[in-house]
């Protein structure tokens, strides 16, 4: 047989036959429905396990996406919007069965987004690599926006972190059909969806559906809902409908995504008009107070780019900017104050929290400066630790020379640690002085690990900035 041949592979699982495609030693299971379609009566309830398949589910193709309309007229990450029904649904990528027939470990990836947009579908979450080195990648799609996180009377809070819950339950019952062990699983993310990851870590209803855990840029992003409530008002007055489970639920999901980044953009594109709410039974207390009581057998590998939001001057080379030098000085001041309240406040905190968590917590900087964006800006980390620098999208992000060797060591490191290492460099405890890897900065060694322990660049991270 060929090993570059497309051949249709079927798994026998407990949710039922699946049919993907396998590509040399990669298979690929794609848009696999983990829960009943969220519409009707289903649109805004706690989701329901799928039954199962009763013939082989055909799951060569990106399942439906949540989002129905993107963020910005263009992101940093491509970021395709798939029609269709069926939105709670997952991917796996996982290598070809080997003969010793070893489950391999798993790691569970959740797309960013604002809890507004994101898609599962890009191609930046491309999990071959992962599979290449014998990890079983599975992405995961959840509600956004009103539909998975408004708070509105009537309707459970916290939809889409559910969402999340059900289908890390689906992989505990299911993966090990994909080769995939569900003892060795890792919940990972990168913006929003760094931000459910602590959430999840934070809360006792995720006890046991995962023993380790990846943020990539996710802060501290829960509340009371009481912004979101005003929000949610100023909504229903823009679509014409009482803010309610009923006006709302007269409305597309299209309408209201619609209506949600046009009021955003009107109110200051920097809100985040939904986020995780705290008081119920997903997050009975905000997620710093859970860090402190719960997850504490999970080692977590926290982290976030240098800039984020806060990157310098554009390149000489970027297009021409329609805005006014105020204009850009106030998106920039703007941007600043996002980077320091959500994401660089978070690490100290979260390590804070997790002082006497006996699995450990370790710090990471992505420092290398993106020649397209101006600085190690918010999304360009991604494609290296996914090891994925010839995807889609990559040259406008990182220019045309991104280095390769850095995507070697990010990847190799973050794959050490989902098969089980520990770093190399010393635990966080929230202080001053502890310690960070540090990948990409100008003029520092970039080594890749390949002896099974993490080869550290530390520093030391800078105190707490205002808490967000």
């Amino acid at each position: 047989m060929d090993d570059a041949a497309d051949i249709a592979v079927t798994v026998y699982s407990p949710a039922g036959p699946v049919v993907g495609r396998r590509t040399g030693p990669v298979q690929r299971f794609l848009g696999i429905p983990y829960a009943q379609q969220p519409t009707g009566v289903r649109r805004f309830a706690a989701p329901v396990r799928r039954d199962r398949f009763p013939e082989p589910f055909d799951a060569s193709r990106p399942g439906p996406t949540s989002q129905r309309v993107p963020l910005f007229p263009t992101t940093t990450i491509p970021e395709p919007s798939v029609p269709g029904d069926d939105i709670l649904n997952l991917s796996v990528v996982a290598p070809a069965p080997a003969d010793d027939h070893v489950p391999c470990p798993v790691l569970v990836w959740i797309h960013g987004g604002g809890f507004l947009a994101g898609s599962p579908a890009s191609p930046w979450y491309d999990g071959r690599s992962f599979a290449r080195d014998g990890v079983v990648c599975v992405t995961v799609g959840y509600r956004l926006g009103v539909d998975g996180f408004a708070p509105l009377d009537g309707v459970p809070t916290n939809l889409g972190l559910r969402d999340l819950l059900l289908a890390l339950d689906w992989v505990q019952e299911n993966i090990g059909a994909f080769g995939g062990d569900p003892g060795r699983v890792t919940v990972a993310g990168q913006s929003a969806g760094g931000a459910a990851v602590l959430a999840l870590l934070s809360s006792p209803t995720a006890s046991g559906l995962f023993q380790r855990a990846v943020s990539l840029s996710g802060g501290l992003f829960d509340g009371d809902g009481d912004g979101a409530r005003e929000f949610v008002e100023r909504l229903g007055e823009r679509v014409g409908v009482p803010s309610t489970l009923a006006g709302f639920g007269s409305r597309t999901e299209e309408q209201l995504q619609e209506a949600v980044v046009a009021l955003r953009d009107e109110l200051g594109a920097g809100i985040l008009p939904f986020s995780p709410i705290v008081g119920d039974d997903i997050l009975p207390v905000p997620v710093a107070d859970g860090l402190t009581r719960h997850g504490h057998d999970v080692p977590l590998l926290l982290g976030a780019t240098g800039d984020e939001f806060d990157c310098g001057a554009a390149p000489e080379n970027a297009h021409p900017s329609p805005y006014s030098p105020a204009e850009l000085a106030a998106a920039r001041a703007a941007g600043t104050r996002v980077t320091d309240t959500l994401f660089r406040a978070a690490r100290p905190r979260v390590a804070a929290a997790r002082r006497d968590a006996d699995a450990g917590t370790w710090l990471y900087s992505f420092e290398w400066p993106s020649p397209a964006l101006g600085g190690a800006a918010h999304c360009v980390d991604i494609p290296f630790f996914f090891d994925l620098l010839d995807a889609p999208g990559c040259a406008e992000a990182l220019g045309p020379y991104p280095p390769m060797e850095l995507a070697t060591a990010m990847h190799t490191d973050l794959v050490g640690f989902v098969h089980g290492r520990e770093p190399g460099w010393a635990r966080a405890t929230g202080g001053p002085g502890d310690p960070a890897r540090e990948y990409g900065r100008p003029g520092a060694a970039i080594v890749a690990d390949t002896t099974g322990v993490f080869d550290p660049v530390v520093r030391a991270v800078s105190g707490v900035v205002e808490a967000c």
